[in-house]
């Protein structure tokens, strides 16, 4: 699966990166609060979410695009059910020491098929998901990232599907 083109691929693992406040505009706000329901489905979205909160076009591109270089956004993109689509995927995890963290969240992310990867306050402290063409596939690179770090990997595939509609008002 070649993700190299999207933008969904999100790394939050700087410990020393502090959660900073952000003041939010009005527009800022709707936007978010509006998006996280869906993307109209039609030939120019941003116009008809223009439209729907007495905008333009061009606001609406600038200030996403603002919103996503300012990581206040941190992925804009659709979200797509790999395993109906014929692929498969994983949450995974490492026990990372400390002292390798860096070097290892780079071997782990120069895997194309790593779609998000987050450090965690726990004996597993890096988790990321691996999102691939087949379930065999998933095996072979759970291997292969084992190889490259020299570390056990958790993998903890999913056993039943919940749907859980999470909406965070701004």
């Amino acid at each position: 699966m070649d993700n190299s083109s999207s933008p969904s691929k999100t790394t939050n693992l700087s410990k020393s990166r502090k959660c900073q406040t952000v003041e939010l505009s009005a527009l800022e706000k709707q936007l978010i609060n509006l998006l996280q329901h869906g993307l109209p489905v039609c030939e120019r979205p941003f116009a008809q979410i223009a439209k729907e909160i007495s905008s333009t076009e061009q606001d609406v591109i600038a200030c996403l695009t603002k919103l996503r270089s300012e990581k206040v956004l941190t992925r804009f993109g659709p979200m797509f059910d790999a395993a109906s689509l014929g692929g498969a995927f994983t949450l995974a995890a490492l026990a990372v020491p400390e002292a390798d963290f860096d070097f290892v969240t780079e071997q782990v992310n120069s895997f194309e098929q790593i779609a998000h990867n987050y450090r965690r306050d726990h004996d597993f402290n890096m988790w990321f998901v691996i999102a691939t063409e087949s379930t065999e596939e998933i095996d072979k690179v759970v291997q292969a990232i084992e190889r490259k770090t020299g570390l056990k990997v958790l993998n903890v595939p999913k056993l039943k599907e919940f749907y859980v509609s999470l909406y965070l008002p701004v």
